[in-house]
């Protein structure tokens, strides 16, 4: 009995040791973190408070460098300060300040060869940062102002340091299509604010000093609208301020084209033309202080790669004595960053921090002309954009796009596979994973005629080849309204989809291997 009891015993204290060998083997095994134990804290309830807020008439519908617009910020820093995570800048600083020039719309006038030609009558303005006047001798015609691998008027000319004369359109071939595409699709050389934009950039990238876009058709629309700013003592127009000289930029009627080179409209041979031309610019501007709002939370094992978190802060205003307050453009994105954050936060409080670091940037100016997210980029990138591994940019996550009633559980992905086939194939396995929402691509197509991919914060990223998504819901009957209100929103799905963006985001702060950029191009706007 006393041998059979001390074996006993020597048989559970070895089985004890083992046991507790084996535990303390398991317990070095790290598990993965699930995120949706901190995805699931975004809630409809905490957005709904927050947009109530956020596009409140209190906030005066957010105008970039109004009163409105520094309650926002002053909303949004407050937000950060709460939740404890800090700024990436200094102590108590939240702001990155983002220099403006208010223009007054530019009152201008061309004398060629002593005849006048008038502001608004003949020509107007488009572009040009300083009064003054200057004469020229010789204006260089260059056609329609295209410069394509299939055709250029800009083979065999200089324009640098000059005026540049061209006309609206694009010459076709026999059949009636353009020589650029060889359809009879509009081109971004024909069609509209994206043909003007597209003939702007090449005489910029040529070094002119002046471009006179001949429009018979567009002409008098932006000349009878600039006539009603004028009139109702608009505010002008917003820009980066900049000690740089513009190109200057006018468009004309074909009566001052004409005038430059009467064979303007059945000739389109590049020429130099030897005429007299004396230009006149008014234009007055003021300087406006207007703030983007970042806060940072740093990574724990690769803190130097950077994922930026972006949605603009910015609205209309007010217009006409009525609150523009944007609760979907982009208060709903806006409301979503800050939710976002507040996720991250938890995580790090139970010590489950991102491997990489994370810049949550709320930009002004969006309506302006994507002013906050420009001068991040091209200004003063607070982090190097080397190091900047992705932006997944949030415009309009709200509400649901009519073309798709009936079918509410869908967000617009636009730009996912542009520069990267690795951020898109994430994209799409964490959506499976987790929110099991319909990615719908419409608006990715490279010809959609919205072009939506070039009209918000994110493109500010990816034309320096960071790798890009941009959730959106698409338009509806309050786009750009005093309706778009916080009662409109559809809570449900902007709870979903601001989880979605953060399961998102935690795959890729998470990783072990860095999404690259594997399509890398130039980028221009069109």
């Amino acid at each position: 009995m006393k041998n059979s009891l001390i074996i006993s015993v020597l048989a559970l204290f070895i089985l004890s040791c083992g046991s507790t060998q084996k535990n303390t083997v398991s317990s070095n095994v790290i598990k993965p973190v699930d995120p949706t134990t901190y995805g699931t804290t975004i809630t409809s309830a905490d957005l709904k408070e927050m947009l109530y807020t956020y596009a409140s008439d209190e906030f005066q519908g957010r105008e970039t460098g109004e009163a409105g617009q520094k309650m926002a910020v002053e909303y949004l820093k407050q937000k950060y300060v709460t939740m404890g995570i800090p700024s990436p800048l200094s102590g108590d600083d939240y702001f990155q300040e983002v220099p403006l020039e208010k223009q007054s719309f530019s009152n201008s006038s061309m004398t060629i060869n002593g005849k006048i030609y008038n502001n608004l009558e003949d020509l107007i303005t488009l572009s040009s940062n300083k009064s003054q006047t200057f004469t020229v001798t010789e204006v260089v015609y260059a056609g329609y102002g295209i410069d394509d691998d299939k055709y250029s008027d800009y083979k065999n000319i200089d324009v640098k340091g000059k005026v540049v004369l061209i006309k609206a359109g694009e010459p076709t071939n026999a059949d009636g299509t353009f020589v650029t595409t060889g359809t009879k699709d509009a081109t971004k050389w024909t069609n509209g604010r994206q043909a003007l934009s597209s003939k702007r950039n090449v005489a910029i990238d040529k070094g002119a000093k002046a471009l006179i876009l001949i429009d018979a058709v567009q002409f008098p629309i932006y000349s009878q609208y600039l006539s009603r700013v004028a009139q109702s003592g608009g505010n002008g127009r917003l820009s980066l301020k900049s000690d740089e000289e513009s190109m200057h930029v006018f468009m004309a009627n074909e009566n001052l084209g004409k005038a430059l080179y009467s064979d303007i409209l059945t000739n389109d041979t590049a020429k130099t033309l030897s005429t007299s031309v004396t230009v006149a610019i008014e234009n007055q501007s003021e300087e406006v202080i207007s703030e983007n709002v970042v806060a940072f939370i740093r990574g724990t094992e690769k803190p130097d790669e950077i994922i930026v978190i972006s949605a603009h802060l910015d609205h209309e205003g007010i217009k006409d004595g009525e609150v523009y307050n944007g609760a979907d453009d982009d208060g709903s994105g806006t409301v979503a960053v800050v939710e976002i954050a507040q996720a991250f936060k938890k995580a790090v409080d139970e010590g489950h921090g991102p491997k990489r670091s994370i810049l949550f940037l709320h930009v002004t100016g969006e309506e302006k002309g994507l002013l906050g997210s420009k001068y991040y980029t091209d200004n003063d990138p607070i982090f190097p954009l080397a190091n900047t591994m992705v932006n997944l940019n949030i415009d309009m996550i709200g509400r649901t796009d009519p073309k798709r009633e009936g079918d509410r559980n869908y967000v617009y992905l636009i730009g996912s596979d542009k520069l990267s086939t690795e951020l898109h194939n994430v994209s799409e396995t964490i959506n499976k994973k987790y929110s099991n929402i319909t990615l719908d691509y419409t608006y990715n197509d490279e010809n959609d005629p919205n072009r939506y991919y070039y009209r918000s914060d994110h493109y500010n990223f990816a034309k320096n080849n960071i790798p890009v998504i941009f959730y959106f819901n698409g338009t509806h009957a309050d786009y750009h309204k005093p309706s778009d209100t916080p009662d409109k929103i559809q809570y449900d799905l902007l709870e979903n989809r601001t989880r979605l963006v953060f399961y998102t985001a935690w795959e890729l702060a998470n990783r072990d291997q860095k999404i690259k950029a594997d399509k890398p191009k130039t980028t221009s706007n069109p």
